[in-house]
C-alpha cells in the first residue's frame, strides 16, 4: 500500500487547465503531487475528507506589489487568505531591486516602501534576502524600467541616452542571469513618461535570448488606449518577446464602453504575436494621487498623504470643500499621496474579465494603510461573485485564469496544474460559499470559503490563519519560460 505525506480524498479536482472538475483523490509526497485519481490503495497519517469541496492549484497573482512586504512581513496573510500561493512582483515599472536611491524613491516607487527599505543594489542580493526571509508564498519577479531609470539618470523628465540605456541593460542582464522573469514598464507615470519607444525597445532587446517576458502599464488607458496598445505590441514584435498588458481597462468616464474595441485590438495582435493581459475584478483603480487624473465627475478617495495624513479616508471632493479650493488644487496640496479612483464602467470590467486571454491580478498595494479591497479580495471575488453569482464564466474557466494560464504565460515550470509530479501548491475551498468580504469601507478582511492552502506540499493556511512553517520559494525563470520562437516567429514582424 503506497504511503504519502498528505492524502486529500473525495475532492472536486479542478486541475487548472480549464477542463471541468472531476471527483478524485490527490496524494502529496514532499513538495510534489505524487498521484491524482481514485487512490484506494494509498494511505497517510494526514488524510483529509474533501467531499463537497473544490481542490485547485494555488492561485497565481500575476500583478502584485509585494516586493518589499514579502521580506518585511513574510507571512503574506493578504495573499494566503485568498488562496494565492505565488505572486509576480516588479510590475508597473517599479521594483525593489536592483535599486540605488539618491534621496526619496520617485513616485510610484514610493508605493513599495520607504527609502531605507530599498537596500538591494543587485538583483542577486534581493534574491538572497527573499530566500533568507522564507516568505509564505512563492515569489517570481520582474525588473522595473522606472527603477532602472532612477538608478542611472540624473533627471527622469527626458529620454535616456545611449550610455544610460547600456547601463540599464547591464543591470537588467544581471537580474535575468539571476532568474528574473522579464521587464516591466510604467509609462503612464511621470518618472517614465518621457521614455521613447526606442528606449524601451533598446532595454527590452536582451529579453528574447533569456526567454523572458515584457509587461506594461501602458502610456495611457484613457482616450489613446488603442495607440498605447499598439506601442506595447511593437515593443514585443521588435524585441521578439511575449507581451502582457497590465490591468487592462477603459479608464475615465469619457472612455467607458470601449472594451470591445480594446479586446478586438488585443486579439488582432494575437494573430501575429504572443500577447495577453491581466485584470482585477473591480471598477475602481488605486495608485499614487496624480493631479492629471483629477476629474470632478469621478469619486477619488485619498488613502494616504504625507503632508496631510489626517485626510486619509476622505474623498478629494470633501477635502476640497473643507479647504474651499478646487479639487485639482486640493490634489496638489496632498501629494505625495495615494488614491482610489472610481473611474471604470462595470460592464467594461466584465467584458475584459471574461475574455479568454485575461489572467487575474490583484494589483494590491500592501503598504497602503487604507488599501483598495482588491488586496484581500480579488481571487474569491472572481470565484464567488463573478463566477457563481453572476455566471460570467464557469468555475473551471475562472480557476484557469488564475492558475494554468498564468503559469504558462510566465514560464512557471511545474506549477499551475493539479498533475502528477507538479509542485504541490493547492487550495481547498467551498465553491458554494467562497466570497470576498473586503469592501472599500472595510478593506482588511479575510475571504470566506477558503479552507486550506498548501505551498510546496506544506499546509500553510487553515481556518482563517497561517499555520505550519513558511515554505514559499523564489521562482527563477524556468525551463518552460515563454519564448518568441514558440509563437510563429515568421509572423512577428511589423
Amino acid at each position: 500500500m503506497p504511503a504519502c505525506d498528505t492524502l486529500i480524498r473525495n475532492a472536486m479536482v479542478i486541475d487548472g487547465s480549464g477542463a471541468p472538475g472531476v471527483n478524485a483523490d490527490v496524494a502529496l509526497v514532499g513538495d510534489r503531487i505524487a498521484a491524482v485519481g481514485r487512490l484506494h490503495d494509498y494511505s497517510s497519517a494526514d488524510t483529509i475528507d474533501a467531499a463537497g469541496k473544490a481542490l485547485t492549484p494555488g492561485f497565481i497573482d500575476t500583478h502584485a506589489h509585494d516586493d518589499i512586504v514579502a521580506i518585511r512581513n513574510p507571512e503574506m496573510l493578504p495573499k494566503l487568505s485568498q488562496g494565492v500561493t505565488t505572486v509576480i512582483i516588479g510590475n508597473c515599472g517599479i521594483c525593489a531591486a536592483p535599486v540605488r536611491l539618491n534621496g526619496s524613491p520617485p513616485p510610484p516607487m514610493n508605493l513599495l516602501g520607504e527609502a531605507r527599505e530599498f537596500r538591494y543594489p543587485t538583483f542577486a542580493s534581493y534574491v538572497a534576502a527573499v530566500k533568507a526571509a522564507r516568505p509564505a508564498a512563492n515569489i517570481g519577479a520582474l525588473i522595473g524600467h522606472t527603477a532602472l531609470r532612477s538608478n542611472h539618470m540624473d533627471s527622469l523628465d527626458r529620454v535616456a541616452s545611449s550610455s544610460e540605456i547600456a547601463a540599464m541593460r547591464a543591470q537588467l542582464k544581471e537580474a535575468l542571469d539571476n532568474g528574473a522573469l522579464g521587464l516591466s514598464t510604467g509609462l503612464a507615470y511621470t518618472a517614465a513618461a518621457a521614455a521613447s519607444i526606442d528606449e524601451v525597445i533598446g532595454l527590452a532587446e536582451p529579453l528574447a535570448a533569456a526567454g523572458a517576458i515584457y509587461t506594461t502599464h501602458m502610456r495611457t488607458e484613457a482616450a489613446a488606449v488603442l495607440e498605447a496598445m499598439q506601442e506595447a505590441f511593437q515593443v514585443g514584435r521588435e524585441s521578439r518577446v511575449p507581451v502582457v498588458i497590465s490591468h487592462l481597462k477603459c479608464y475615465g468616464i469619457d472612455n467607458w464602453g470601449r472594451s470591445n474595441e480594446v479586446l478586438a485590438s488585443l486579439h488582432a495582435a494575437a494573430n501575429r504575436q504572443d500577447v495577453g493581459c491581466d485584470c482585477y475584478p473591480y471598477d475602481a483603480s488605486s495608485t499614487v494621487l496624480d493631479s492629471r487624473q483629477v476629474d470632478e465627475r469621478v469619486t477619488i478617495t485619498i488613502t494616504w498623504s504625507t503632508p496631510h495624513p489626517e485626510m486619509g479616508g476622505k474623498t478629494l471632493k470633501q477635502i476640497a470643500e473643507l479647504w474651499n479650493v478646487p479639487q485639482i488644487e486640493a490634489a496638489r496640496r496632498l501629494v505625495p499621496a495615494g488614491a482610489i479612483y472610481h473611474s471604470m464602467s462595470e460592464n467594461d470590467v466584465r467584458q475584459i474579465l471574461r475574455d479568454p486571454k485575461t489572467m487575474i491580478g490583484s494589483d494590491g498595494l500592501p503598504n497602503d494603510p487604507r488599501p483598495h479591497p482588491r488586496l484581500w479580495g480579488t481571487f474569491p471575488r472572481v470565484l464567488g461573485y463573478y463566477s457563481r453569482e453572476q455566471n460570467l464564466f464557469p468555475l473551471a474557466e475562472a480557476v484557469h485564469k488564475m492558475t494554468g494560464l498564468p503559469a504558462e504565460r510566465f514560464g512557471l515550470a511545474d506549477r499551475g496544474l493539479v498533475r502528477e509530479n507538479y509542485k504541490a501548491d493547492l487550495v481547498l475551498f467551498d465553491p458554494k460559499t467562497i466570497r470576498d468580504t473586503a469592501t472599500f469601507a472595510d478593506p482588511i478582511q479575510k475571504a470566506q470559503g477558503i479552507e486550506s492552502v498548501w505551498v510546496n506540499g506544506v499546509l500553510s493556511y487553515r481556518e482563517h490563519a497561517n499555520c505550519g512553517p513558511r515554505t514559499g520559494r523564489f521562482l527563477a525563470r524556468g525551463v518552460n519560460a515563454p519564448t518568441a520562437e514558440r509563437n510563429n516567429p515568421k509572423e512577428q514582424t511589423q
